[in-house]
């Protein structure tokens, strides 16, 4: 299996849970199952996580946006047998191995064409989350396919290289950092700032919310955060059509709530 594949096969998701409510963590063969055993379709959250991988933070966040009826991929970038970092967090600085930023997007697309084939994904509700060296990802993906992105922990400040958002102009943005980010705004400076200097008044609903409560780098554990990357989520989402309920069936799985 190649690098590219098992950042899709080895990605944590979240879903909503079958029966009772709540959310469960499947791997990539079970949440196929499950989710084509249902018969239904699901909004997509594509999520990508930050330059050290997979956190209790970002299952936390994929937690909550699962609650409220997505299903929540993240593609496992550290899954690749060759992935250095890009990041070093005992110093806050970055950009050692540049072309890691080409595998993040890599790993969207993959992630997309993966997603298309499946019966239970709904084309028409995808999403986007990115986690720091995540929300640059999330922001630098050329795709019109994502009806609204979030990028979060980061400023889109920086290098020529990296600075600014790639995406269509009429897709809504939602962007939260901390005003005291040691990784920019608190520490070196030289990505000082935040995201809505490049939203203009071409990215209609969009929003950069700047934290001035709290330290450090991690804002998506924050419940509030959450709460407000859920609503935004929210005012995009179309309503799903589902299939017919088909009567007499001994499935034994249940509609979700």
């Amino acid at each position: 299996m190649s690098d590219l594949e098992l950042t899709w096969h080895q990605a944590q998701s979240a879903v909503p849970e079958m029966v009772g409510g709540g959310v469960t963590f499947l791997s990539d063969a079970s949440r196929q199952e499950q989710l084509a055993r249902t018969g239904r379709k699901f909004p997509v959250v594509v999520y990508m996580h930050g330059c050290t991988g997979i956190s209790d933070s970002d299952r936390g966040l994929m937690r909550t946006i699962a609650k409220a009826g997505y299903v929540v991929v993240a593609p496992n970038s550290m899954a690749r047998k060759f992935r250095p970092l890009q990041c070093a967090s005992w110093n806050k600085q970055g950009g050692f191995n540049l072309f890691v930023f080409d595998f993040r997007q890599e790993e969207i697309n993959f992630a997309l064409q993966e997603i298309a084939g499946a019966g239970w994904a709904d084309w028409d509700n995808l999403f986007i989350v990115g986690v720091s060296e995540g929300g640059l990802a999330a922001a630098h993906f050329r795709g019109g396919l994502f009806k609204a992105r979030v990028i979060t922990q980061w400023t889109c400040q920086g290098s020529t290289w990296v600075r600014g958002i790639d995406g269509p102009e009429d897709t809504p943005v939602l962007a939260v950092v901390r005003k005291d980010d040691p990784w920019y705004n608190g520490g070196s400076g030289k990505q000082a700032g935040d995201c809505g200097s490049y939203f203009g008044d071409k990215r209609p609903g969009s929003e950069s919310v700047v934290l001035e409560q709290g330290k450090g780098h991690d804002v998506i554990d924050d419940p509030a955060v959450a709460a407000r990357i859920v609503d935004f989520l929210g005012r995009y989402r179309v309503a799903t059509p589902q299939p017919p309920v088909q009567r007499g069936n001994n499935s034994g799985v249940l509609p979700i709530r």
